[in-house]
């Protein structure tokens, strides 16, 4: 076995948390808190897009890093890693939310129901576990956009208008206690 294979080889070096429910509840908590955080500093703090992507580019830089040079498992650092990369594609889940005109509530209900469906196909179906594990992976950043617009978004506009810092603060103490509550280890097998 060469040295570029052997730690993928050994469970020591899984750092990544096992797929359990607790695991999409969180993430579908990190996706919502990257758009509600992403429009806080973008709007809120009226530094625009270009700036905030900046900055959460450089967190997720430095969060990636810290995830690669970890020897195992650290659900904080795995979870701040998924928090800054969702908070890095929130312009564009703004974009498409509000192009195709259904709505943030309509965007819910529909990315929820693909989410579900990619549900059912893991549960009764041969269909690759990989394709349908990236399928439920991709669909949480829109669902978690819409969801999180939904929250702070005017009730003229179809959201229950939290303030950006309020709607942040409870979905980051939501994620913080998703994560004492539901116990998490690293995946039996790299992925």
């Amino acid at each position: 076995m060469n040295t570029l294979t052997k730690p993928f080889a050994s469970n020591c070096f899984v750092k990544v948390p096992e797929v359990t429910l607790a695991f999409w509840i969180v993430k579908i908590a990190a996706t919502t808190l990257g758009e509600t955080g992403g429009d806080a500093v973008s709007m809120s703090m009226h530094l625009g897009y270009l700036i905030s992507t900046i900055i959460f580019a450089a967190i997720f830089i430095v969060a990636v890093l810290a995830q690669i040079r970890a020897r195992q498992f650290h659900p904080f650092i795995y979870w701040a890693t998924i928090i800054a990369s969702t908070t890095v594609g929130t312009t564009l889940a703004d974009f498409a939310d509000r192009s195709l005109g259904i709505g943030y509530a309509g965007g819910a209900i529909v990315f929820s129901g693909m989410l579900m469906l990619v549900v059912a196909l893991y549960y009764w179906t041969d269909v690759s576990r990989t394709l349908l594990f990236w399928a439920g992976f991709i669909l949480t950043r829109p669902l978690g956009a819409v969801v999180g617009d939904f929250l702070d978004k005017p009730i003229r506009s179809g959201g229950l208008e939290l303030s950006r810092y309020s709607a942040s603060a409870a979905l980051l103490v939501f994620i913080l206690i998703s994560i004492l509550l539901f116990k998490q280890r690293a995946a039996r097998t790299a992925h």
